[in-house]
Parts: structure tokens; sequence; C-alpha cells
């Protein structure tokens, strides 16, 4: 292995574009980000403009490389995680987007998810893709530009259309149109994907409108994408040598590499997973399956969950109600409110997510007392959050079978204690808090470098150290209070139709 050289880790997310640069013993030396613009309009569609994307990740490059002060030919290959599900087309002979690339938020394709169902595809997708059918995904995003962007269905008979995620729009970008590939872990959240066969499901594709054929190739997560100089920045061209979707490169960062193995990470929302290995388990009651990765030839399955308001959901007391002028606050609010107080909160704000899937769902507020103030509230909602988790657990092992004794966890809310003791009490095992910073772009880097030759991986540092949360809660206790919990979600779908 070498003892200098750098592995460059390229995160692009939902918010803004992130390089990090990694030293021969995987330690983060610098960081530079860019946000892109949210481009929202009155029917709440979101979009992103792809070429500012594509100059960003050139951007943050050159700045992390200035600031880390280093030979940038030093840097031996790149790494990228991306936000999944966001979907876009362009022109394959000019390499210039048909349309602004649809946001994973955007819901503008349930028109055409209810035209399938109406159908009878439901059933069918859900087999073939372990996803419900639902706009959330790529496909119905890909058939909404292909029913209403004239230059797409021209570019596409012509033989001229590339469609695909973020991933392979960057691979495709940064490698002069050399190379368009995605791997496994983004395709299998496109709802185009077969999880079954490994391959793109043409009759799936058909339905949606979606030539099998402009679809990206798909290859390991630790493949040779090509090479990139990243628009003549650097003397000569280096292997972009891992993609993966955040979530899964996350996964994989916090070292879960073996069945069993659960992280949730807290962002805005939240994604829960657990790999399951080379067993495919397809979920009765809510949760979808997915491709973790595919490493040296070889897939691994996880189980997931997205809850859409964690993080968010402190965004909300800050923002909206102004209980609280920063996050930081929640943690001895929380601790200083009554132990006893019965409130509980249900931010089903645009509906509720994994394992209940109620979009009509709204937030509700339950079990105030008089003694009920605003240390209070802000308890509530920091517990709305665990327990929104530890639904997703508790029924990842009633559908896997696993007992969950521990959980990893990574995201800014994992540095509230509060959070993470109830966490870890409401669920009954310990929960690992990572010191390692950005883990997607992080197991995205270290899969990178291990693929080129760079780290070992018997040594590599991928998981880091923790800071960890033992349960301290009795079962009775536990069940007193997650009851409650349930009640207060019951109610919630209750009202959906009053």
């Amino acid at each position: 292995m070498p003892e200098q050289g750098y592995i460059l880790g390229l995160d692009q997310s939902t918010q803004g574009t992130k390089a990090l640069l990694y030293d021969a013993a995987g330690k983060i030396i610098a960081r530079s980000d860019l946000p892109h613009r949210q481009i929202i309009d009155e029917r709440g569609w979101v979009e992103h403009d792809p070429q500012e994307i594509l100059e960003n990740v050139y951007k943050v490059t050159a700045d992390v490389v200035k600031k880390a002060s280093i030979n940038k030919a030093e840097i031996a290959a790149i790494g990228i995680s991306n936000q999944r599900e966001t979907a876009m087309a362009w022109n394959r002979k000019t390499g210039k987007p048909v349309y602004p690339a649809i946001v994973w938020q955007c819901a503008r394709g349930e028109a055409i998810c209810e035209r399938l169902r109406k159908l009878g595809w439901a059933e069918k997708i859900k087999k073939s893709t372990g996803l419900f059918l639902s706009p959330y995904f790529s496909a119905a995003k890909l058939a909404w530009i292909m029913e209403n962007v004239e230059e797409a269905r021209t570019a596409a008979e012509k033989g001229e259309l590339c469609c695909g995620t973020m991933d392979s729009w960057l691979v495709y970008s940064l490698t002069g149109g050399q190379s368009f590939k995605t791997d496994y872990s983004n395709a299998s959240r496109t709802q185009l994907f077969n999880i079954v066969e490994l391959s793109w499901d043409k009759a799936v594709c058909d339905a949606f409108g979606v030539k099998a054929d402009t679809l990206p190739q798909v290859v390991d997560s630790d493949a040779f994408y090509g090479k990139t100089d990243l628009d003549g920045y650097l003397p000569e061209g280096i292997p972009i040598h891992a993609v993966m979707g955040d979530s899964h490169a996350a996964l994989l960062g916090q070292g879960c590499l073996m069945p069993g193995g659960v992280k949730a990470t807290y962002g805005t929302g939240s994604s829960v997973m657990i790999n399951t290995g080379r067993k495919r388990i397809d979920s009765k009651k809510g949760l979808v399956t997915s491709l973790a990765w595919s490493l040296g030839g070889e897939v691994n399955y996880v189980l997931e969950g997205n809850v859409n308001y964690t993080g968010a959901v402190i965004s909300w007391l800050k923002n909206d109600l102004g209980l609280i002028q920063s996050a930081a606050e929640t943690q001895n609010m929380a601790k200083t409110a009554n132990p006893t107080d019965t409130t509980y909160l249900v931010p089903a704000f645009t509906g509720l997510g994994a394992p209940y899937w109620q979009n009509e769902a709204k937030g509700l507020i339950t079990g105030m007392t008089r003694m009920t103030g605003k240390n209070e509230l802000v308890k509530a909602a920091l517990e709305s959050i665990a327990y929104q988790i530890a639904d997703v657990l508790r029924l990842m092992e009633e559908e896997s079978g696993i007992k969950i004794t521990s959980l990893r966890v990574d995201g800014g809310p994992t540095g509230n204690e509060y959070l993470m003791q109830f966490q870890s009490d409401i669920q009954g095992c310990e929960v690992l808090v990572s010191d390692v910073e950005e883990l997607s772009a992080s197991g995205a880097a270290y899969l990178a470098g291990i693929a080129a030759g760079f780290y070992d991986k018997n040594k590599i540092a991928s998981t880091g150290n923790h800071k960890v949360y033992k349960t301290l809660m009795n079962d009775n206790k536990r069940e007193i209070l997650y009851s409650g919990w349930r009640e207060a979600i019951e109610r919630t779908i209750q009202h959906i139709d009053v």
C-alpha cells in the first residue's frame, strides 16, 4: 500500500456537493462544500440544474485541493456517492440535459403511478423491483419527461437519449461521454430494475414508457467507471473506482458489511437499512427491498424504511414555531422537561412514510395536559424521531427474523444526547454514534481506494470510533411508552377521511 497519496470522495447530495480528501490512512484532511439552487415552483415541483451541479463538482475539487495544500497529481482515485431517485435525461451526442433533473422529493409523477395502478401494474412492479409503486422513485419522473418533453422523445427515437440518476450523469460527464454506467444500488432505486434477475426489466420499462436502451449499463459498485481529468484540472486522467447511492455508501462506511448490520442516517428525513446479505426478503408490511451494493460480482440485499420527517422536525420547532433559537437547545430542554408528560407528536406534515405509507395523513399532537409547556413539546418532538425509527426497526426484526442488538447511526441529530439515549431506550438496543464525518462520501472513498489498490480492506479504518449509548429503560416502561405512540399513530390514520 502507498504511504503517500490521496483519495477524492465526491458526495452529490440533495442540498449541495461536497469534496473530501482522504489520506493514506483513510483520514479526512480537507473538505469543501457548495450548495446548488433548489428550483421549486407553485405546484411544489422540485428540480435541480445538472450543469450547475457538474460545475460545482469541478469547483469543490479545486477548492479542497487548495485547502489541503497538496499536489493534485497525487490523487489516486475517485469515489462518488449521490442523492438517490433524482432522475434526468440528456442527449447522448451533445452531453447536454434535455430537461432539469427532477428531484426525489418531487411528486409530479403521481398521476402516472395512479394510471399504472388502475391497469394492475402495482403488484408486478413490487415483485420485480422490490419497491411500492410511487412517484418517489425515478421511473415515474423519467416517464413524465418522456410524456412532456418533446426533445427527449425526439432524441429517444434517434437512439440519442440517455436516462439515468445523478451518478450516471456525473460519470458520463466526467469521462467526456466515454462511460455511461450506474451501480446496482442506484439502479435498484429507479423502480425499473429487476432485483431478482439483476437487469433492467423491459416490461416495467415499457409500462413507464422508458426504453431500456436509454438506461445505463449496470456494473459493480467497486467497478472501474472510466478515467477523468476533471475537465482538464488534473494533469492526467485518474480512475473513478466506486459509485453508490448515498444511503448505501453510509451503510458500507458504517462497516455494516455482514447480514444483520443496521444503520440509520438522520438527515432531513431518515433512511434505515438492514443488510440481509445474499438473502432477498420481500416485505409484506411496508418496507422496501433494494440492493445494498455489488462488490466483486456479489450482490447484497437490504430491507429499507424511509421516514419523511426526522431532522426536519427540529427545523420545524425553530423556523415555524419559534420555540427554539438553535437545534442545540433541544437537548437540555428535553432533559429538563417533565419526564411523566404524556404528549406525543406525530410529524405527518406530508403524510406518513415507512412502514405506514399514508400519504394523506396530517400531523397530530395528543396527550397534552395543563402542565404541558414548551420543554414538553420539544421533548415530544425529539421522541417522535426515535419512535419513527423504532417503527421501522421493529418491522425489520419481524420480517427478517434478525434480532437487532446494535444500531449504527450518523447525521447531524445524532449529536443530541437526549435523542440518542431515548433511541436506545425505546428500541432496547445499543446505539453507536460514529465519529467519522460524512459517511456517504467516506464509504464511497474507502471503496474506491480499496478497488484501486490504494487501501488494504483489512486495515482501512472505515468505521472509526463510536460513542455508545446503552439501554437504561426497563421493558415494562418501554412498552407502555411505545403503546402510547402506536395509539397516536392510529388516531392520525383514523382522521385521514374526517
